[in-house]
């Protein structure tokens, strides 16, 4: 595989489990909104691929490349996904969220929001609070980065500005 053409390629993997009977209903929705997205081919992205990662319970995802973190952080930024991200944070709707993102310039990332069982990086490195210097996925995987995050960090833990 040469992949000297995309020196700054940059891979997630990305999943949504139900946790609970109302999740179920969030999954459907959701699934349609963000395939639509992919399916409209945003700037850099190169492949999106879905996976289902189990049945019961229901935990879907999708794999994705894209060309740099910069078409990445973009489309994490616009709609659907930038509506979506802030209503999850806000209440999970019966389901759990993760991504995993790997960076061909070197780092990786994750982040797991109501995942009930170890899974992905969970099942072998410590688990932190999305503080700090690990808030956005850019500064946890060590990326340089001048986007702020969809959600600010003090909006998410103390809520809006005043």
């Amino acid at each position: 595989m040469d992949l000297s053409g995309f020196p700054d390629l940059v891979v997630i993997y990305l999943g949504m489990r139900v946790n609970r009977l109302t999740g179920i209903k969030t999954l459907l929705g959701f699934g349609p909104r963000i395939s639509a997205s992919a399916a409209a081919q945003p700037e850099g992205l190169l492949v999106h691929e879905t996976i289902l990662y189990s049945l019961f319970p229901p935990h879907v995802g999708m794999r994705q490349y894209w060309r740099n973190l910069e078409s990445l952080l973009a489309w994490t930024r616009s709609e659907p996904h930038r509506q979506w991200w802030k209503s999850f944070l806000k209440d999970s709707g019966g389901t759990g969220f993760w991504h995993e993102t790997y960076f061909r310039r070197g780092g990786m990332e994750a982040i797991y929001d109501d995942i009930p069982e170890a899974i992905g990086f969970m099942r072998f490195a410590p688990v932190v609070p999305a503080r700090g210097g690990m808030f956005g996925a850019a500064a946890r995987g060590g990326q340089p980065h001048t986007t702020d995050p969809v959600v600010s960090e003090q909006e998410l833990y103390d809520g809006p500005a005043a």
